[in-house]
């Protein structure tokens, strides 16, 4: 099946475009979703320009759409995105990275049952734990580039998803609730390396940014 990927950059949604991939389905192209609201409930935005770079690494084509990021109206704006890929790509169906989102799933899904397309969605409700575990793997080097929620600070930024981190998230967890995965948002992420990747991405600069008492994003510079 040709198929569209909901592309962020983050590990949910590379991780699902690869599975999909794995599962011998073609990606036809990548959609980012450039929201000017730091605070969507629905698309991920720390460094999401880069993208760019991750589709190049790919080499996938990739659509890119701005919205405003207002509740509910920014889904107008994906789905001309999605109608986009229909058109230019012929895709049959979308992929996304949900994993327990409800909010985020049922949207897409209604999306695609509009467009009478499939909605994929590869990592529905795996399990944290061994999710992350899977991800290292399958050789993913992930790095945290935004956290948003107490105890993460500024020292968690630029952080490797390894082994010790998944023993510290578990331990999170347990003392606060912190999802082991960041799903409720706790943490961004984005990909440097995966099989999807010709050639991995480096870090060549990067900025961080407080944004409230427990809230720091980096934005990064990335080359090949």
């Amino acid at each position: 099946m040709k198929l569209a990927s909901l592309f962020s950059g983050g590990k949910d949604s590379v991780y699902a475009t690869y599975l999909a991939k794995e599962q011998g389905n073609e990606i036809s192209c990548l959609i980012t979703i450039h929201s000017q609201n730091k605070e969507s409930y629905m698309f991920h935005t720390p460094s999401i320009e880069k993208t760019n770079s991750q589709a190049k690494s790919m080499n996938l084509p990739i659509i890119i759409q701005k919205t405003k990021g207002k509740k509910e109206e920014e889904l107008k704006d994906l789905e001309r995105a999605i109608k986009k890929a229909i058109k230019k790509y012929k895709v049959e169906g979308i992929i996304t990275g949900a994993l327990h989102s409800e909010y985020q799933a049922s949207r897409i899904q209604k999306i695609c049952d509009n467009l009478k397309i499939k909605c994929i969605n590869p990592l529905w409700h795996k399990e944290e734990i061994s999710y992350l575990k899977e991800i290292l793997k399958n050789k993913f080097k992930v790095i945290i580039i935004g956290v948003f929620a107490y105890p993460l600070n500024k020292s968690w930024l630029g952080r490797i998803i390894d082994e010790k981190f998944i023993e510290e998230v578990k331990i999170l967890n347990e003392k606060y609730k912190i999802h082991p995965a960041g799903e409720g948002g706790e943490f961004e992420t984005f990909v440097l390396d995966c099989p999807l990747f010709k050639t991995p991405l480096k870090i060549k600069s990067f900025k961080d940014f407080k944004e409230g008492e427990h809230s720091w994003r980096r934005e990064i510079e990335v080359k090949k």
